[in-house]
């Protein structure tokens, strides 16, 4: 369950604000301070807070100000200071959201709904970002598309832009066969300067470079020159080029 923290002074307003979160399904605790405040953070996992501005003590905006130094969950200001300053202030010190009182309960909820969808989806693209990147992996050749990279018998193959787009475009559709106009579309699709004989080059580097790793031959990873007039494959690494018109593919 999600654990809301609401920090309000007014017992008749947090009860309120209580009974908003438990009907919608969330755990509320309340705060009547910023020190209660700060023991619940510390003490509780806490999932959001709904903030007022006017506190016994220290007020609304030095508290968010803390909170923001030891939690990056959503805060909200639920406050009666209606001032453009005072929402532009509370923003500028971490909160998430800015709502004026008196509070429908059905806004109340949506609008934490909504900060806590971000939240999450940011918390997941973070995760995801950090996590390692297991990439395709064809024999000892990994490739991973968001690190750009390529590994080859676990040493690094150095690849120039194209180079990667093109084998990775190949890698991504297995025992497809294109041609070297198709392969230009694909690849070179958005570059105002190029024509379809530039495939063959970075065919031929590609074919270069992962020769000096022959590694490759063990495990399978074959780059696949042919004629026009059937698939012919080419067993080696000496890729010699049967005609002008080749289709290409890997297996």
């Amino acid at each position: 369950m999600t654990n809301v923290l609401i920090v309000e002074d007014e017992p008749a307003i947090s009860d309120m604000e209580r009974d908003f979160l438990e009907g919608a399904g969330y755990n509320p605790f309340i705060a009547e301070n910023s020190e209660e405040a700060l023991h619940m953070m510390r003490s509780e996992k806490i999932d959001a807070v709904i903030l007022d501005v006017t506190l016994p003590g220290e007020d609304g905006f030095s508290l968010c100000r803390k909170l923001r130094e030891i939690t990056n969950v959503p805060i909200l200001f639920a406050a009666a200071r209606t001032e453009d300053s005072d929402i532009v202030r509370g923003l500028g010190l971490g909160a998430d959201d800015y709502l004026l009182k008196p509070l429908k309960g059905t806004i109340l909820i949506a609008h934490l709904r909504a900060q806590l969808s971000v939240h999450m989806r940011i918390k997941a693209e973070q995760l995801n970002k950090s996590m390692p990147e297991e990439g395709i992996t064809i024999g000892d050749l990994i490739i991973r598309p968001k690190a750009r990279q390529v590994i080859l018998n676990d040493k690094i193959v150095l690849l120039t832009g194209k180079e990667f787009d093109l084998l990775y475009f190949l890698a991504t559709h297995p025992n497809e066969v294109f041609s070297k106009e198709q392969l230009f579309e694909q690849i070179w699709s958005l570059d105002p300067i190029g024509e379809p004989a530039t495939v063959t080059v970075h065919i031929n580097r590609l074919r270069a470079k992962l020769k000096r790793h022959p590694a490759m031959l063990m495990n399978g990873l074959k780059l696949f020159g042919a004629p026009a007039t059937g698939f012919m494959e080419i067993d080696s690494f000496e890729w010699a080029i049967p005609s002008d018109e080749e289709l290409y593919t890997i297996a």
